[in-house]
C-alpha cells in the first residue's frame, strides 16, 4: 500500500493508527497532529452530511446521526471535491445499517431529501404554458406527450415519507399518518418543492417522463383504475414539472 493510499484511508477510519513516515517541520514524528487533522476532517464531513440530511438528523437524534454518519463515511467516502455531490448512496446504506433497522421508514425520507438535493443543483429549463394544453382539442389530449423538466425527481413510498418529513421541517406540520405516499420533487422558481401525488402519481409522472403519451401513461404499470388524473396534473403542472407539450396532431 502506497504512503498516499494509506494516509486516506486512515483519515477515515479512527481505529486504525496513522500512517507511518509522518513528521513535523521539526522531524518528530507527527501521530498526535494527524489525529487532531483526522478528527477535524471527520466532523467536517459529519457536518456537511446533516446539512444534506437534516430530517434524517433529527429523526435520529444528533448523537446517533454522527455515529451513523461515521459508519457511512467509512464504506462511502467523498469521491469528489463537491460536496454538494457527496451522500447520494446514504438511502441504500440506511436499508442495510443496524442500529435503524426499526425504522423501516427512513431510507425513503433520506430518498426525499436527496431528490430534493438533486433538483436543487439540476439544470433550468424553460416553463411550460399551460395554455398550450388547453389548446388542445379533448380528442387529442391523450395523444399529448410532455417534456418533463431536468428538476423533477419522483418517490413511490410505502411509508409517509413526505409526511414524516414535513413533520420534522415544517413547524405546524400534521402527524403524519400511515400510509403509502407518492411524491413530486421540482423546481418551479429558485428552491425545490416537494408535492403530494395521488396513488400511482409516480408511476403515472414516471411514464410520462418516459416518452408515453398521456393516454398510455394512465395504463401504466402501477397506475389504478380510479386514479385521480386532475389532481396529478394540477400538482405537475403547479410544481413546474413540464417543459413543454408535444403537438399530436
Amino acid at each position: 500500500m502506497s504512503f498516499e493510499t494509506a494516509f486516506a484511508a486512515a483519515l477515515l477510519d479512527p481505529e486504525r493508527p496513522a500512517p507511518e513516515g509522518l513528521f513535523d517541520p521539526e522531524g518528530r514524528p507527527a501521530g498526535k497532529r494527524y489525529d487532531v487533522y483526522r478528527n477535524n476532517v471527520v466532523v467536517s464531513l459529519t457536518d456537511a452530511l446533516g446539512v444534506a440530511f437534516p430530517v434524517i438528523r433529527a429523526l435520529v437524534g444528533e448523537a446517533n446521526f454522527r455515529v451513523l454518519a461515521r459508519a457511512f463515511l467509512a464504506g462511502h467516502p467523498p469521491r469528489d471535491p463537491r460536496l454538494m455531490l457527496w451522500g447520494d448512496a446514504l438511502p441504500g446504506f440506511l436499508e442495510t445499517y443496524p442500529r435503524v433497522r426499526t425504522l423501516g421508514y427512513l431510507p425513503d425520507v433520506a430518498r426525499l431529501e436527496q431528490a430534493m438535493r438533486e433538483s436543487y443543483h439540476a439544470a433550468d429549463a424553460p416553463a411550460f404554458d399551460p395554455a398550450g394544453l388547453a389548446a388542445l382539442p379533448p380528442e387529442k389530449l391523450t395523444e399529448a406527450t410532455f417534456a418533463v423538466a431536468p428538476s423533477v425527481r419522483l418517490l413511490s413510498s410505502r411509508w409517509p415519507a413526505l409526511s414524516i418529513w414535513r413533520y420534522n421541517a415544517e413547524p405546524g406540520a400534521p402527524k403524519p399518518q400511515m400510509a403509502a405516499e407518492d411524491v413530486l420533487v421540482s423546481r418551479p422558481g429558485f428552491d425545490p418543492v416537494a408535492r403530494l401525488l395521488p396513488t400511482g402519481g409516480a408511476a403515472f409522472a414516471g411514464a410520462l417522463a418516459g416518452g408515453a403519451p398521456l393516454g398510455a401513461a394512465l395504463g401504466a404499470d402501477g397506475v389504478p383504475a380510479d386514479f385521480d388524473l386532475d389532481a396529478a396534473l394540477t400538482a405537475l403542472l403547479q410544481g413546474g414539472a413540464f417543459t413543454q407539450t408535444g403537438d399530436p396532431s
